[in-house]
């Protein structure tokens, strides 16, 4: 998983900071006063940006789709429940949103449903855009959205994998190369048995252009273990609905974390990554006095005397690694010592030298 974009002024990829998304979707029911309580608490609890949802029933769903989540809430229809849902905020309203998460350094942006949407978010100024995972074949939004020339985040739930290839293609012929595969399951909720995230490997290994992250719709637990297994797994950008109460009604609600839970799954995140570490193989510097001390030396099993040759039963392989490495103990066998040796000593190859044999 090595590709790298820009969002704003972040750079997101494999070695940077996971890009936590704090989905509020439709969670704030239309009131304006929360909306903005949940831009202050997305910001509190660590993530680094907050999305919401920007769709028009009439435009999404027809009149009676059914629906396809198991998570009761109002209507018997997917329009109805949508209905319900729609956002009602003003320009305005939208512009003070983003407004706020940029005092508060976070980024705002919405998943936008239709072409109309996408033009009234771009004209707000939004860093990226997502598109939803159901709209993974809409190619004309996907082409709208891409023309944009901002970074997209696809989700990729119940996709076959020639569908995204065919989504991508479509993003990059616009000329667009800044795409983000969200790797999620579209089951609401997700059993965690069906999350599935070695597919995040799949989706780096088929799209090495593309950086990979993780949309999780699991009920949380009490650590939010799901999300935070996605980062070490890979994810480098990680979304998770959360609400300011998990009893209310609607499809989101019951597979938002909470405030609380939202906070400990940006710091377990953070935790994780600082846990990650380098990718390269080295010695770290809190290792140093381990090598220097925990390693073995050549040392005098017995007291050697100056110009004595020395033997291999003179010499140990003992602690601490501060003399002649173990792998250059036949190397010392034949030397001369140079100065007098005392036994169990490490000594250096200061201490030797070597033996010139007379010319025949």
């Amino acid at each position: 998983m090595s590709a790298t974009i820009t969002i704003g002024n972040r750079r997101i990829g494999t070695g940077h900071p996971t890009l936590v998304i704090a989905e509020a979707g439709c969670n704030h029911e239309n009131d304006f006063g929360r909306a903005n309580a949940m831009v202050t608490a997305a910001a509190v609890a660590g993530a680094d940006a907050i999305k919401f949802q920007s769709f028009t029933p009439e435009t999404l769903v027809t009149r009676d789709a059914p629906k396809f989540w198991d998570i009761p809430g109002p209507g018997s229809t997917q329009y109805e429940e949508f209905v319900d849902a729609q956002p009602r905020f003003t320009r305005e309203q939208y512009r003070q949103l983003m407004a706020l998460a940029a005092r508060h350094g976070i980024l705002c942006f919405s998943t936008p449903c239709d072409e109309a949407w996408v033009d009234f978010l771009d004209a707000l100024g939004v860093a990226l855009f997502k598109i939803a995972s159901m709209d993974l074949t809409h190619v004309g939004l996907l082409r709208h959205v891409a023309r944009k020339r901002k970074p997209v985040i696809l989700a990729t739930g119940a996709s076959r994998l020639e569908e995204i290839r065919e989504a991508v293609g479509v993003i990059e012929r616009e000329g667009n190369q800044d795409i983000v595969l969200l790797h999620c399951i579209s089951t609401y909720p997700t059993p965690p048995a069906e999350v599935n995230l070695r597919m995040m490997h799949h989706l780096a290994m088929e799209f090495p252009q593309c950086v990979i992250g993780y949309s999780d719709h699991t009920v949380p637990d009490q650590p939010l273990l799901v999300p935070t297994l996605a980062v070490a797994a890979g994810a480098c950008v990680v979304e998770k609905h959360f609400t300011f109460d998990r009893s209310r009604p609607g499809y989101d609600h019951a597979i938002s974390a909470d405030y609380a839970g939202l906070a400990r799954m940006c710091a377990e995140i953070r935790a994780v990554e600082r846990t990650l570490g380098s990718a390269l193989k080295a010695p770290t510097e809190a290792e140093a006095r381990a090598r220097r001390f925990g390693r073995r030396s050549v040392v005098a099993s017995v007291t050697i005397p100056k110009g004595a040759r020395i033997a291999p039963e003179m010499l140990a392989v003992k602690r601490p690694g501060t003399g002649i490495e173990p792998k250059f103990l036949e190397q010392v066998v034949g030397k001369v010592a140079r100065r007098d040796i005392a036994q169990d000593q490490v000594f250096g190859w200061d201490a030797l030298e070597s033996v010139v044999e007379d010319a025949p």
